[in-house]
């Protein structure tokens, strides 16, 4: 593999593909994904337990007007 100029972790393959051999960033790109991902989860439930709770409170509030 050749080196692309002005670029320490690229380097062009046989089949002209560009080739990022730094690890180190991958796997820092990883964990941030993976991050970014556990943080969206936690919202999502953080909403379905909002939905839930306004959902009771709804029903004790309609049930004591009832009564």
């Amino acid at each position: 593999m050749k080196r692309v100029e002005g670029h320490q972790n690229l380097y062009r393959d046989e089949s002209g593909a560009i080739v990022n051999t730094d690890t180190a960033g991958y796997s820092q790109y990883i964990r941030m994904r993976d991050e970014r991902k556990r943080r969206r989860e936690e919202i999502d439930q953080i909403k379905e337990d909002i939905s839930e709770i306004k959902s009771l409170l709804m029903e004790i509030i309609n049930g004591s007007r009832q009564n």
